[in-house]
């Protein structure tokens, strides 16, 4: 398939669908790394607080580095890009929106290690699969992107197959509190594995494959560890909130975008 670059795309259609897909990966990994980042000082032990926060520096450098795509194209800044959107615009999944833990957060702040480690590990499976079909994508400076990604996405994926299995594996409460996890993250989660309105036109365009092909993928990659633990594979996947593709999102987000953005609001002229 013939490789585009950024003066020589097609048209129209190939531009717009590349722009929803950008949208939903710089916006998906921007919202992640801040639930995590959302952990420092709080993770299990002090090896996990420092490798939690390596590894939210990534997913946010990633982010960073799509939002630098999207402004190759014309839509705006980074910072305006990551800062200066409304909730309305966003276009992340909204599990990956969602507070760390149970309960009225803004009242009583409450985080669930188990909820973290199956919504990260979950995540990182799927954006692996979509990066290594976007290594072949037809937009060439995305496929450079998603080749860079890679290199550090191996490491993030080791660590959370690793907390995976052991909480899984540790039985009693400990499973318990995975399985309850699993559930919930399920619920929501396909919300991360569609691909939105401008999904057909995407795979069309040979940006990136299509949807059904990267959720079987998904499904087989978590086959063995949900093998080795006993839990029932594939889980079921639902969407029950909304659809974040389509700019329907929940109070977490508005109030996550809200801190997120208060330096930027402050001084917009600065640099994220």
């Amino acid at each position: 398939m013939k490789q585009y670059e950024l003066n020589t795309i097609p048209d129209e259609g190939y531009r717009q669908a590349l722009a929803s897909l950008l949208y939903q990966l710089a916006d998906d990994d921007f919202i992640l790394a801040y639930r995590g980042s959302e952990w420092l000082g709080l993770a299990p032990h002090i090896e996990e607080d420092v490798a939690f926060s390596s590894i939210n520096q990534d997913t946010m450098g990633h982010a960073s580095m799509i939002y630098e795509l999207l402004a190759s194209l014309g839509e705006g800044t980074e910072d305006e890009l990551a800062h200066g959107r409304p909730p309305e615009e966003r276009r992340n999944a909204i599990i990956l929106e969602e507070v760390n833990g149970p309960g009225d957060y803004l009242i009583e702040p409450r985080y669930d290690w188990a909820f973290a480690v199956v919504r990260h590990y979950f995540y990182t499976v799927a954006k692996k699969v979509r990066m290594d079909s976007l290594k072949q994508s037809s937009y060439g400076p995305l496929a450079e992107a998603a080749v860079k990604i890679n290199t550090e996405l191996y490491y993030h994926l080791l660590h959370w197959q690793t907390w995976f299995t052991q909480l899984m594996n540790a039985g009693g409460e400990a499973k318990q509190r995975m399985e309850d996890a699993v559930s919930r993250v399920c619920d929501d989660f396909l919300g991360v594995l569609t691909l939105g309105p401008d999904g057909e036109s995407m795979s069309r365009y040979g940006l990136i494959e299509e949807e059904a092909i990267l959720a079987s993928r998904w499904t087989e990659a978590l086959k063995k560890p949900f093998d080795s633990t006993g839990v029932q594979h594939p889980p079921v996947i639902r969407s029950l909130r909304g659809d974040g593709r389509k700019g329907e999102h929940t109070g977490d987000l508005t109030d996550a975008l809200h801190t997120l953005s208060e330096v930027y609001r402050l001084e917009a002229s600065g640099t994220w």
